[in-house]
């Protein structure tokens, strides 16, 4: 059924994010890459333009359960990963937004 296969999917950035993210054997990846699993694993958002990029990137630097973890090999951009006191929560499909505690 190709029109359910274009639905939007009903999962938040967030959630969309740490799938992408745990996808990885090393559970890190860049910008680009977080981009094109979504794109592969979601068709949705493969024509949708830049808003849902804008989003990925805002909620990549606003929540507080993403974490930068050091730059790319390439120099360009830095890697991704999961918050070490999130990650549990997001390995048993528990996506919603968390604040870690300080």
């Amino acid at each position: 059924d190709e029109a359910r296969f274009l639905q939007k999917p009903p999962l938040s950035y967030i959630a969309l994010i740490a799938k992408a993210i745990l996808s990885s054997p090393t559970n890190k990846l860049n910008l680009a890459a977080i981009y094109k699993y979504i794109e592969e694993n979601f068709p949705f958002y493969r024509n949708k333009g830049q808003g849902w990029r804008n989003s990925i990137r805002h909620n990549l630097s606003l929540n507080d359960c993403f974490i930068k973890v050091g730059r790319c090999e390439d120099g360009k951009g830095n890697y991704w990963s999961i918050h070490p006191t999130n990650f549990n929560d997001f390995v048993h499909g528990d996506f919603r937004q968390h604040r870690r505690s300080r």
